[in-house]
């Protein structure tokens, strides 16, 4: 298969699902080899074999971004199998019930902290010099509108997705000067996905837009030449 970005190989975190499956079979079907990382092997399967009879290549790599090691497993793996990463879609994160700030879980919102903040720095972090190798590395993160405009109850999601940002943010920063990377942090704004379903259990789901329209933004951002620390929503609806 050959389109935009043949040749290129794509990791998409939380690709079993939703935005991140959307995302990773539209980038297979521009060319781009894609692995898949999410922790539902049978789900990635469903997923890499959507990729397979389009005629895209895949590769599933069942990982929990929460475990100590697993992440410097899949970039080694990475590593001796391509020498190279050419794009970054940080998409995987748990939403902690919604609830007010004096009565958050701790233990839940230490997993959200630790899946949705933790993790984005250990994957900056070992994937770095393999996003240095590729000629025009791209990192793209997906991020949520109460990082930046706070709301009741949703504290905890908001202050792990505002660390997100501010790691995505400064990495950017970091980066600009002596890489080809470049950064974008994208806010998909309402979508069809169980974690929105969770978060709003009464909406319509035909109401907001299918995960594939912000996939089709995603893939076509990442073919422009956009600066450093680029931000913006996808608000359009098909």
């Amino acid at each position: 298969m050959s389109g935009r970005f043949e040749g290129q190989v794509a990791l998409v975190t939380g690709a079993s699902r939703g935005i991140g499956e959307a995302t990773a079979i539209a980038l297979a079907a521009e060319g781009a080899h894609v692995v898949l990382t999410g922790r539902d092997t049978k789900a990635l399967e469903r997923v890499e074999e959507r990729i397979f009879q389009a005629g895209g290549a895949s590769t599933i790599a069942p990982v929990d971004l929460v475990e100590p090691d697993g992440i410097a497993r899949l970039a080694t793996a990475i590593q001796q199998r391509w020498g190279k990463l050419d794009i970054l879609v940080i998409n995987a994160a748990i939403l902690p019930e919604l609830t007010s700030v004096a009565d958050i879980d701790q233990r839940a919102f230490n997993k959200a902290l630790t899946t949705n903040v933790l993790a984005t720095q250990a994957l900056l972090a070992n994937f770095d010099a393999l996003l240095k190798k590729s000629k025009n590395a791209r990192v793209i993160g997906m991020t949520t509108t109460v990082a930046q405009a706070p709301r009741a109850y949703w504290g905890a999601y908001g202050a792990t997705k505002a660390a997100f940002e501010v790691l995505l943010d400064c990495y950017a920063q970091e980066t600009a000067k002596v890489s080809a990377i470049r950064v974008a942090i994208v806010n998909p704004g309402a979508t069809r996905t169980a974690m929105r379903a969770r978060a709003y259990p009464g909406e319509a789901p035909a109401s907001v837009k299918p995960p594939e329209v912000v996939a089709d933004r995603v893939v076509a951002l990442l073919a422009e030449d956009f600066p450093t620390a680029h931000r913006e929503t996808v608000n359009q609806q098909r």
